[in-house]
């Protein structure tokens, strides 16, 4: 069995940082991390400091690689868009459809469950509506917004048990208590999203499942004096919340205060689009054409359309912007995510696969390994 040794760098284990430690990977898999005075013998990777850290993972990814998940050819979406955030260092993604018609997403779905054990980096799916809001719609087509059918129920049911994960994102005005305890019981992580929602309602949504909120700011009633909205639900009842640290979704001194308010529930997301990993300046979206301009993507009107962002440039303006620490930082792009949908990732542990990124001292993205084979890296996108 092939064995590596990886030293050179500091170790980030998903919670905490070990020093003068090596990482041994055997069969693709972590075997130990050891003292570095205690490895053993093998094929030594020296890496030139920085940080060597688990994966990343990301819970909302809509597109990449010059593709977005659609209802066309999803199986071959779904390939493009998990190999080209590997290079940029994400080796573990829920591929996301934004609203779209019935069909498209029973053939997404479909496709899903072909993916399992076959695409690397794979950890399921995440549908981000129809059942969304029609007064907070963002870039979603208008057409296919809808309430919560029971047939769309049974669909949602079905289709989990033959997927690692399955995240919905949904409003509490488009689906019922009820609904959101069937969707939670068969194992879906339900957030809440896209919604111009009261206190109340979310609350209600969260005592029946709910357990995450989509792109914390956007989208969604905020908070006021009177009335707390989806924002102070988010922020004072115990959901996950994602949050695109792009400094243009939600502005700095709002991110301090959500990661004061929220700590350990924020996790980094990026809501990439088509162009991540591409030179691409502009792309069709539901027949609408989104520009990519000044480090945003955009609808013709300035409307936000999914974010021009990778996890490293997040986590390095968490650390530079916000004053995160280095090791919180690393988790809200690596451990928290993985617990969110309960996946075997996101840590370094003896028995994961050996997913793995090099982060220089500056916080770069320079070498990335997808089950102990190394992928060829770009630092963002181009």
């Amino acid at each position: 069995m092939d064995r590596v040794i990886f030293t050179g760098a500091r170790l980030f284990d998903g919670a905490a940082f070990r020093e003068d430690h090596a990482l041994v990977v055997e069969g693709g898999a972590i075997a130990a991390l050891l003292p570095a005075a205690e490895a053993p013998e093998g094929r030594r990777i020296t890496l030139p400091g920085g940080t060597l850290a688990p994966g990343l993972i990301d819970l909302q990814v809509n597109g990449g690689g010059g593709v977005m998940l659609s209802g066309e050819a999803p199986g071959g979406a779904i390939a493009t868009i998990c190999a080209a955030h590997a290079r940029l260092g994400t080796t573990g993604v829920l591929p996301t459809l934004i609203t779209d018609s019935r069909a498209a997403t029973r053939a997404v779905l479909a496709a899903g469950v072909a993916a399992v054990g076959r695409v690397p980096g794979f950890l399921g799916l995440h549908l981000e509506g129809p059942h969304l809001d029609p007064r907070r719609p963002g870039c979603h087509p208008p057409q296919h917004i809808r309430p919560m059918e029971e047939d769309d129920l049974d669909t949602l049911c079905e289709a989990r048990a033959g997927l690692p994960a399955l995240m919905v994102t949904l409003a509490p005005s488009a689906a019922t208590p009820q609904q959101i305890a069937r969707l939670a019981g068969a194992g879906v992580v339900v957030a809440l999203g896209h919604a111009e929602a009261r206190y109340a309602e979310a609350e209600a949504a969260q005592a029946a499942g709910a357990s995450v909120v989509t792109h914390l700011f956007n989208a969604m009633s905020q908070l006021g004096s009177r009335e707390p909205g989806l924002v102070g639900a988010a922020l004072s009842l115990p959901f996950h919340a994602g949050l695109i640290a792009d400094g243009i979704h939600v502005a700095p001194e709002v991110m301090r205060l959500a990661l004061c308010l929220a700590g350990e529930r924020i996790f980094l997301v990026t809501d990439a689009m088509a162009p991540a990993g591409t030179a691409m300046t502009e792309f069709p979206l539901a027949g609408r054409r989104i520009l990519r301009r000044d480090r945003a993507l955009r609808l013709e009107n300035g409307t936000l359309a999914g974010a021009d962002l990778t996890l490293p440039q997040a986590i390095a303006r968490c650390i530079a912007e916000l004053g995160v620490t280095p090791e919180e930082a690393l988790a809200m792009a690596t451990s928290r995510p993985a617990a969110v949908i309960g996946a075997k990732a996101g840590r370094l542990a003896p028995g994961l696969p050996a997913d793995l990124v090099h982060l220089s001292d500056d916080w770069r993205l320079t070498r990335v390994w997808q089950g102990g084979a190394e992928v060829q890296a770009k630092s963002s996108t181009e």
